[in-house]
């Protein structure tokens, strides 16, 4: 059984942290705004590190890619309406209210993963350039993508959230920095690309950070009086029930389209990933200070569900392959993969 993400379990220490020691007054709006510079930061390596080859690489396989965006930003929401409204119409008092639902709707406009998806894609003997070149579209997508999909999901459920509004404050915080490291690449890529270590603890660390303060102010206003053992419970299979069907649904779509194996299956695991690393920045942008704890946690769930799910996956893929290997099977090296 695959252990539990260190990086999950730093944050379940800070949401632990925050339940008993909770920021308050003075102290939470300095957090508040070193969380801001953080942010800031974050997305200013992220530019500085993505190379700008990568980018072009990327939109060359315009039928694998769309797909990948199309499952992320288009199937996703769909499959958390349609839930949203099913559960209400037929089980009302059945389930969470409306404060996770919120939670679990962000979830679904939120762009894939990049190290994940690109290493199961890896494990599973898949075309690890192609997840490669898709994470990466779906994240540079995702800073306009997230903002305006939220605002008309949310609608949705009656939250007030102004897509443009949303969209512009997510641009100045996340998109101009991403933009000005990209411009400054020259310079400032190759320090980032020499320290990976130290600015992914950097990025893992501003998270943690993010999470705190965010659970700091959720729990001054009650998160835990709101959301029980049975809610975390309920969202955990409703997440469960959303990734089962769109690894079904991308693993579908990737042979309808007559796409080879191994495209298959980075379709398979980039489409059906969701970013913690960009989401709850995001949501500190999108969402007040108060809300932002309730709604990453769908977040938070999905992504250890989807890690250990996935990594199962790739495996049984990886060890089919090996044992039509050890049959001495030929095949073309595209398709040098076990059928998802």
């Amino acid at each position: 059984m695959k252990r539990l993400d260190p990086f999950l379990f730093s944050l379940i220490c800070a949401i632990a942290l925050a339940s008993i020691l909770p920021c308050r007054g003075q102290m939470e709006h300095i957090l508040q705004h070193v969380v801001t510079i953080l942010i800031t930061f974050m997305f200013f390596f992220q530019g500085a590190k993505l190379e700008r080859h990568a980018i072009v690489d990327s939109v060359k396989d315009w039928k694998l890619q769309g797909s990948v965006l199309l499952c992320t930003f288009a199937l996703f929401p769909v499959l958390g309406v349609g839930l949203h409204l099913l559960f209400r119409a037929v089980f009302p008092d059945a389930l969470f209210g409306e404060e996770l639902w919120s939670g679990v709707l962000f979830l679904c406009c939120l762009p894939s993963t990049v190290q994940s998806s690109i290493a199961l894609t890896s494990i599973a003997r898949g075309n690890v350039t192609a997840a490669i070149c898709a994470a990466t579209v779906s994240n540079i997508a995702g800073i306009a993508m997230t903002p305006l999909l939220t605002g008309l999901v949310l609608g949705h459920v009656g939250a007030e959230h102004s897509p443009l509004g949303s969209i512009l404050d997510v641009s100045k915080e996340l998109l101009l920095p991403f933009a000005l490291g990209q411009i400054l690449q020259k310079w400032v890529g190759p320090i980032v690309r020499k320290h990976k270590i130290l600015i992914s603890f950097t990025d893992r660390g501003s998270i943690v950070v993010v999470v705190y303060t965010a659970f700091s102010s959720a729990v001054v206003e009650g998160i835990w009086h709101r959301v029980s053992g049975a809610h975390l419970l309920e969202v955990a299979l409703l997440d469960s029930a959303m990734l089962a069907l769109v690894l079904g649904l991308s693993q579908l779509m990737g042979k309808g389209l007559g796409q080879t194996t191994s495209n298959c299956i980075a379709l398979q695991f980039c489409g059906s990933k969701k970013s913690l690393a960009s989401g709850v920045p995001m949501a500190s942008v999108i969402f007040p200070a108060a809300s932002v704890g309730i709604i990453v946690l769908p977040l938070m769930i999905y992504h250890q569900i989807q890690l250990f799910t996935c990594t199962l996956l790739a495996r049984r893929y990886s060890t089919r392959f090996l044992d039509t290997s050890d049959q001495g099977t030929t095949t073309s090296p595209q398709r040098r993969t076990a059928t998802p």
